[in-house]
C-alpha cells in the first residue's frame, strides 16, 4: 500500500514500513498475542505508557523485552514487592566518604523502556513514585531534579488471579496510563507455534553451532521513532469525527442521553485526559494502517482500552453483572457514526 508523506523532509521521514518491520519482527517472537503488540507499539508511538493485566505465562514480559531489542534502547525490569521503597525505583544519593561528598545513584526509571512487573504488589508511596515519574518525566531527589530519558516508556503488569496482599492502584493514578490492555490466553494453534518456537530456542542455546544463528531483531532509531511521532500528529482527522470521538468521551459523563440503564451504570465519567488519549492513539493506530486519515474505526478500535481504566462502574451495574467493557460497548453503538 503506498503510504503519502506526511514530511516535506523525506530524509526525515519514517514509513509505517518501518514499523511494520519491527512489528512482525515481535510476531515472530510473541505468537498469539497480536493485540497486546499492537498497543505496545501504539503507546510508543504515541507517547504514553500501558498496563497491562493477564495471567502469568502470557509473554507480558517477553513482548517488550523483544521491543527494546528493536529499538535503540535500553531495557529495565522491575519486580515490583511489599518491601520495595521509592528509592529503589528513582535512586538515591550515595555518600562518598574518601571526599566526603554525595553522588546520585541513578536508579532503573532512567532507563527507556521500564517494565513495572505486578505493579500492585508494592504499596502506595512506590505506586506514586513511579506515576509521578510517568506523569512529570522528572524524578525530585533532595533538592535536584533530573529528567527522564526523552524516549520513556513504562509497561506495567497485574495480575488479576490473586489479589492477596495486593494494593490496587486508586482510579485517579490509573488515569496516568494511556491504554488499559487485557491479555487472554492463545488459541490452540498459536500455542502449537509457541511450542516449536520454544524447541528452537532451545536448539540454538545448547547446540554450539546454532548458538550463533539468532534472530536479527530490526534497530529501529530513537530519531525514527521521534519523527514517527511527528507524522502521526500530522495524521487528518475531520471535523465531525473529532466531534465524535468528544461525543464518546463526554457520553460517558452524560450517560443518560443514551438511555437510562446507562445512566445507572456508570458513576463516575472519563477525564479530559481520556479526550487526549482517544485522539492520539487513533490516529497511531491509522498511521499503522498506512493511512494519513482517520476512520471511525480507528476510533471504535481503541476504545476501550483508552476508556476501560478511566470509568467507574455503579453498584448497581456490579449487581448486574456489567462489565466496563459492556458498557462501552453499549455506549458506542447508541452513538451515531458520521
Amino acid at each position: 500500500m503506498a503510504v503519502p508523506e506526511l514530511s516535506s523532509t523525506k530524509e526525515s521521514l519514517v514509513l509505517p514500513e518501518t514499523i511494520q518491520k519491527l512489528k512482525n519482527h515481535i510476531n515472530e517472537q510473541i505468537i498469539g498475542q497480536q493485540r497486546l503488540v499492537d498497543r505496545l507499539l501504539i503507546a510508543l508511538l504515541a507517547d504514553g505508557h500501558l498496563l497491562v493485566e493477564g495471567a502469568p505465562g502470557l509473554a507480558k514480559t517477553r513482548a517488550i523485552k523483544v521491543l527494546s531489542e528493536g529499538i535503540e534502547g535500553n531495557f529495565q525490569r522491575v519486580q515490583f514487592t511489599p518491601d520495595l521503597l521509592p528509592a529503589d525505583l528513582t535512586g538515591t544519593d550515595i555518600y562518598r566518604p574518601q571526599d566526603g561528598s554525595f553522588k546520585f545513584q541513578q536508579g532503573p526509571l532512567f532507563h527507556n523502556l521500564v517494565l513495572a512487573d505486578e505493579i500492585n504488589r508494592a504499596p502506595a508511596k512506590v505506586q506514586s513514585a513511579l506515576l509521578e515519574a510517568m506523569a512529570e518525566r522528572t524524578i525530585t531527589v533532595g533538592s535536584t531534579t533530573y529528567p527522564l530519558p526523552e524516549l520513556f516508556l513504562v509497561m506495567a503488569t497485574q495480575n488479576p488471579i490473586e489479589q492477596e496482599g495486593t494494593y490496587p492502584l486508586p482510579e485517579a493514578q490509573l488515569d496516568r496510563f494511556l491504554l488499559h490492555v487485557f491479555v487472554d490466553y492463545p488459541d490452540s494453534t498459536a500455542e502449537k507455534s509457541i511450542l516449536k518456537l520454544n524447541r528452537n530456542e532451545a536448539i540454538r542455546q545448547t547446540d554450539p553451532a546454532n548458538k550463533a544463528i539468532s534472530q536479527t531483531s530490526p534497530q529501529v532509531s530513537q530519531t525514527d521513532l521521534f519523527n514517527a511521532r511527528q507524522q502521526i500528529l500530522s495524521v487528518h482527522m475531520a471535523e465531525n469525527l473529532e466531534d465524535y470521538l468528544l461525543k464518546i468521551i463526554i457520553s460517558t459523563r452524560q450517560a443518560a442521553t443514551y438511555g437510562d440503564d446507562l445512566a445507572s451504570w456508570i458513576e463516575y465519567g472519563a477525564s479530559p485526559r481520556a479526550s487526549i488519549a482517544l485522539d492520539r492513539c487513533a490516529r497511531a493506530h491509522a498511521w499503522l494502517a498506512g493511512r494519513d486519515f482517520v476512520t471511525p474505526e480507528d476510533i471504535q478500535e481503541m476504545a476501550h482500552d483508552v476508556l476501560r481504566h478511566r470509568i467507574i462502574l455503579s453498584f448497581e451495574a456490579e449487581a448486574e453483572g456489567i462489565t466496563k467493557d459492556k458498557f462501552i460497548h453499549t455506549l458506542i453503538s447508541r452513538i451515531a457514526v458520521p
